[in-house]
């Protein structure tokens, strides 16, 4: 199913002079934006159409980190081989599968004018960029092309295609063996991603106006926060994705919106009954047998001595690729493919002026892996789950894959909107997601269960999701200041019932056993103990160590038995195997640190030494302590942490690798004044709607503190406050040509 071909030629050629007509046509558009930068770095781009605004933003973008905005679309378009190698040819091959530049570019030219001229104004601002920067390199990309906007439409973590695996992809096309399945034994669960939204209408606050927390997790420095403003009704300030021209997590002067990662059921798999006739394949539908699509991807990826191709044969149903094998079974899989239409609503919906207009553009149904929760300057509050919804028989188990030959498993349309968990101005005044289920969503107003099909949520709740319910349940006056207090509450929720468990353990274990005095010391800290973290709680890190502990004993067992881990380590678990895993925890922290009596903020640290995409880490420079935990124990604001393989100064202690967050608490009301200057709160960012009258955002403006760590990182960022108008604010310097896309303040 492979061929390999070895050429000479080098992954990321010179890129050849620019035309003149070209430059001259850039330096056109230059003339019609203006970038002011604040004192943190924060772009604030005005342009005169939407066009310009998008070129002045995709240039801002590429001053900050043009290798994360390329990087971004070598993985869309599958090019990411060509400039690291061969590690990365069947990453490349899953998103060839999916993204071919033929029918991409068709979409490209059968887009309205409108999307044209951003798409246009997208790759015109980059080619500008690179223009004006001879000195930059581009790894591969040396020259956009608009269409490519289309390749990367959705701005979330993860996008659908990542869920294929890149190991039995390999083994398929390979004609190798399928890679054993884990057992699970010995695992922890997997490290919680995503976000957390919060929503609170006008009588649950102290100025009855609404609020909103937009608050997403995501890997360290994935996306920049910019302003971005035109004279067409663009006006969005927020989080954007490396390379994309959209704020994808922000607000405007009206509305805003947040998107957590949705546990809904958007992707399935096919079991295809295949068989050879003559030199042709066939696959089983209905009572017909139909013909195997079978094309060639040619995958480029970089050697020492340049360029090579290897060449696969791929497969396709009309459900879509084959992605692997199971038994005798060929496995195709079906997904969102719109990527026209995911641009179009990314885009729009920043320029929603109103609950009813926000709603209209979720009516296009391509944010297909997010939840969305959304306030509005007119009290609106609302949840979506999810936007890309399958209508399908529920006879079946979606959660795995099903039969390709029967007619009755193909998809029906999608669901609506009000087919779906929905929710709009709950009785109960507030509204969240935390990547849980909806069926909590807005406590006793939340939707229910039973209204539905299975198969518009997979997940369940979470330590985090019991977190936000116990911060928001009986909550009301709130203003931005509490708001902000209950997205950083540090209570852990996941060890309400294990701590107790693993304390009555030790209460019952007789005085001649001697595992009661080994950690006698422990549990009289522990049962002291209020459950909450802070960067000199020696608590939380035996807690949370510990807890890693006993969910590597207990963890699969739980998860076969369908039960929450916590559940199941308070009911199931043998005073035995608590104790003892609170001896290995004491032990762990005494070979890493010394002591198990540490305190959580000598452990959990954050370090940046580089503005490399896979950062380095040393214990020889100096970082900062992170107070909170990670959100697999119920931490709303929270970090996590992964062992990083290199020995440090010859201690061979293992260093880690993070999951920041990005906090935004927005009014949805009348704008107080408020002094410019730096905020008092770190990390979060102030900003207010006005509901009657031209738009004065107060721009929180934030950059990460990069200092380093010990064993663990973290992110810290330290805001200010500053006041803009719709335009540029009033005494900024008039910038003129290409010097308008200079900076005028200090950069991040």
């Amino acid at each position: 199913m492979k061929a390999l071909i070895l050429f000479a030629a080098f992954a990321a050629p010179a890129p050849a002079r620019a035309p003149a007509q070209d430059v001259a046509r850039w330096e056109q558009e230059a003339k019609h934006v203006t970038i002011i930068r604040d004192d943190w770095g924060i772009p604030h781009v005005y342009g005169r159409s939407d066009a310009d605004a998008v070129f002045g933003l995709i240039y801002a973008q590429a001053e900050d980190d043009f290798n994360r905005v390329e990087t971004n679309y070598l993985n869309a378009m599958g090019r990411l081989a060509e400039a690291d190698g061969e590690s990365r040819i069947y990453q490349d091959l899953r998103m060839k599968l999916f993204i071919n530049p033929d029918s991409i570019k068709a979409q490209y030219a059968a887009s309205p004018p409108w999307l044209k001229r951003l798409m246009n104004a997208w790759a015109d601002g980059l080619n500008f960029y690179l223009y004006k920067h001879p000195d930059v390199k581009p790894r591969v990309i040396t020259r956009f092309q608009p269409w490519m906007a289309l390749t990367f439409s959705e701005g979330s973590i993860g996008g659908d295609i990542e869920r294929v695996s890149l190991r039995e992809l390999q083994a398929f096309y390979e004609n190798g063996p399928a890679p054993a399945a884990g057992t699970g034994e010995g695992e922890t669960s997997p490290e919680p991603t995503g976000s957390n939204g919060i929503a609170i209408a006008p009588a649950n606050t102290i100025r009855h106006h609404a609020l909103l927390l937009i608050n997403p997790h995501t890997s360290f420095f994935f996306r920049a926060e910019v302003q971005v403003v035109s004279d067409e009704g663009l006006d969005a300030y927020g989080a954007v994705t490396w390379g994309q021209f959209f704020v994808y997590q922000g607000f405007n002067d009206r509305v805003g919106w947040m998107h957590t990662t949705s546990g809904v059921d958007a992707i399935d798999e096919y079991l295809e009954t295949v068989v050879k006739k003559g030199d042709r394949y066939y696959y089983r539908s209905g009572t017909a047998d139909r013909p195997v699509t079978v094309s060639t991807i040619t995958v480029p990826y970089q050697t020492a001595t340049g360029m090579a191709r290897k060449t696969f044969t791929v497969y396709r149903t009309h459900h879509g690729p084959i992605i692997r094998k199971a038994d005798a079974k060929w496995v195709s899989i079906r997904l969102m493919e719109e990527p026209r239409k995911a641009l179009i609503q990314s885009y729009t919906r920043t320029k929603a002026r109103n609950y009813r207009a926000f709603r209209q553009v979720m009516d296009l149904h391509t944010n297909s892996s997010n939840n969305t929760i959304f306030a509005s300057a007119d009290g609106d509050i609302a949840y979506f789950h999810g936007n890309f919804i399958p209508r399908r028989d529920t006879s079946f188990d979606w959660t795995r894959p099903v039969d390709g030959s029967n007619p009755a498993t193909e998809w029906r349309g999608l669901l609506s909107v009000d087919e779906t968990p929905h929710l709009l101005n709950p009785a109960s005044g507030w509204l969240y997601n935390s990547n849980n289920w909806p069926w909590s969503a807005a406590g006793p107003s939340s939707p229910k269960r039973e209204d539905y099909p299975a198969y518009v949520e997979t997940g369940g709740e979470s330590a985090r999701g019991l977190h936000a319910i116990r911060v928001l349940e009986h909550t009301t006056d709130l203003t931005l200041t509490s708001l902000i207090g209950a997205a950083f509450d540090s209570y852990l929720t996941w060890f309400e019932k294990p701590i107790p468990a693993l304390i009555r353990a030790w209460d019952e274990t007789p005085a001649a056993d001697p595992l009661k005095a080994r950690v006698s010391e422990q549990i009289a800290l522990l049962r002291a103990w209020d459950l909450r973290w802070s960067a000199t709680s020696i608590p939380t890190s035996l807690a949370v160590c510990w807890g890693d502990h006993v969910e590597r004993q207990v963890g699969a067992e739980a998860r076969r038995a369908g039960r929450a881990v916590p559940d199941y380590i308070a009911q199931r678990t043998t005073a035995e195997q608590l104790l003892q895993a609170l001896v290995a925890a004491s032990d762990t922290l005494t070979a890493d640190f010394g002591s198990w009596k540490i305190p959580w903020g000598d452990i959990n640290r954050f370090q940046r030494l580089t503005a490399d995409i896979v950062q380095p880490f040393s214990d020889a420079a100096p970082s900062i302590p992170v107070a909170f935990t990670s959100s697999r124990w119920g931490s709303l604001a929270s970090f996590a942490a992964r062992a990083y393989p290199e020995p440090r100064n010859g201690t061979g202690r293992a260093a880690t690798a993070s999951w920041p967050w990005w906090n935004s608490a927005t009014a949805c009301g009348p704008r107080r004044s408020q002094p410019a200057g730096r905020a008092a709160i770190p990390t979060l960012r102030i900003s207010t709607m006005k509901p009657d009258a031209t738009p004065r955002a107060i721009c929180g403006m934030c950059t990460s503190i990069a200092r380093s760590s010990r064993a663990t990182q973290s992110a810290s960022t330290i805001l200010g406050v500053e006041q803009h108008s719709g335009r540029a604010p009033d005494g900024a310097r008039p910038l003129t040509g290409v010097d308008r896309l200079s900076l005028t303040g200090s950069s991040t």
